[in-house]
């Protein structure tokens, strides 16, 4: 999966969502995600949903005759005739507080001590943050489960018809793996072809196995804050991939932008787009990040007079980066990956190897945004098991010929991509 993250309050109403759309596609995505599209509570937050089945009034062109739902339609299938598939949030760990259902079906959400409705909550630097504006279902002790999980499987029946092909299952390890096990075994018996990646930020690696195992097709990873050097990313990788395949992303809706935390620094947008395509099986990118956006996308505020104008262009870049991905299988699954030594510490030096074909590659990195460094080897092919050519299919300055020794000054944050093949 190459997904493109639609932000849809940046992105407007869905009469203004296809130059977005078009410049997915031609960056070379075949997959378009957006965020929570129905109506939402008082709080306005995206993913505060008060109804399920009604669309936010935010994202419906008014001055359209059309129905808020074939208005939709239609756009889905503008993103088909792309050949891009659409995938949507599905947030069932909790919905508005004020929604209908906490008064017609007050059985199907968690009560706090005092008997009242109990919000969910996460803890951030010691500090408990409660999220008021949310109801949490209570997917473990209520009286009437199964009426409970009919109202979920309506719900993703209900966007499957309306022609999204895929769900981003927010905080998934929040709802019992169970649960999901049933539900993606009912909804894939009838809708063979849906697809159910697993948002599990801010857990353990054990927690992702034990989510993944509900029968999803990816989870996401934490490549996105690796230091290049710390063990703990490759710990995980190596737990988690031999379960589920994963999706890397640079940054995303729920981080600040990468600019603006590198102030300013393009070649640290390069760097993390190449590494995050390819680390993982899949890879993730919010809209704006190919023009060096640097305001954070906020799912409350934000709106589409909040689009930025910039001097930056990495759509060519990403294109490239996009095309090496899907020309090499290899980098389309996650497979063997082993961070190898080298002397240099501000370089990377990484050989991932395919688990389905005999496909290997040897990928360098500067990990340093700001400055240049210097690599050097005997032999290239020390780093690999085969003895074939290798191939240089960096996206930026690829070498026609590879001389021995191999000789390079790396530019700030540049990566080098070689692939070859064993007998």
């Amino acid at each position: 999966m190459k997904i493109y993250n639609l932000f849809p309050l940046l992105a407007g109403n869905f009469a203004q969502w296809a130059p977005h759309m078009e410049r997915a596609a031609d960056m070379g995505f075949d997959w378009i995600f957006v965020n929570p599209i129905q109506k939402t509570g008082e709080s306005g937050s995206l993913y505060s949903t008060a109804d399920y089945f009604q669309i936010n009034p935010l994202l419906v062109d008014s001055t359209s005759r059309k129905k808020p739902e074939t208005q939709l339609k239609n756009v889905i299938a503008q993103a088909e005739k792309l050949g891009i598939h659409m995938m949507v949030d599905l947030v069932i760990n909790h919905c508005a507080v004020d929604s209908d259902l906490v008064t017609k079906k007050p059985e199907w959400f968690v009560r706090d001590p005092g008997g009242g409705i109990a919000h969910p909550f996460c803890m951030e630097d010691g500090n408990k943050v409660i999220w008021r504006d949310l109801a949490s279902f209570d997917h473990e002790h209520t009286s009437d489960a199964e009426g409970l999980y009919k109202y979920f499987y309506d719900i993703v029946e209900h966007l499957i018809k309306l022609g999204f092909h895929g769900f981003r299952c927010d905080a998934a390890y929040q709802v019992p793996t169970q649960l999901w096990h049933r539900l993606i075994s009912d909804i894939k018996k009838n809708y063979p072809d849906t697809l159910f990646t697993a948002e599990t930020l801010g857990c353990t690696p054990d927690q992702t196995v034990a989510t993944a195992n509900g029968g999803f097709d990816f989870v996401y990873n934490s490549s996105k804050w690796w230091d290049f050097s710390s063990p703990w990313l490759m710990e995980q990788y190596a737990l988690i991939s031999a379960t589920v395949p994963s999706i890397s992303f640079p940054e995303s809706h729920d981080t600040p932008r990468l600019l603006e935390d590198f102030d300013g620094n393009v070649d640290a947008l390069k760097q993390r787009y190449l590494f995050s395509a390819i680390f993982s099986a899949g890879i993730m990118m919010p809209i704006g990040y190919e023009f060096g956006f640097r305001k954070a996308l906020h799912v409350v505020n934000t709106r589409p007079h909040d689009w930025e104008e910039t001097s930056i262009d990495l759509t060519g870049f990403i294109k490239d980066v996009n095309a090496l991905k899907t020309n090499h299988p290899l980098f389309l699954e996650d497979g063997h990956s082993e961070i190898l030594n080298y002397d240099n510490p501000a370089i990377l030096l990484m050989w991932k190897a395919s688990r389905k074909t005999q496909d290997e590659a040897l990928f360098i990195l500067n990990k340093d945004p700001w400055t240049r460094q210097h690599f050097y080897s005997d032999d290239l092919y020390n780093f690999v098991q085969s003895r074939k050519p290798l191939i240089d299919i960096s996206p930026e300055y690829a070498m026609d010929y590879l001389p021995a020794p191999f000789d390079f000054e790396l530019a700030p944050g540049m990566g080098r991509v070689f692939v070859t093949s064993r007998d």
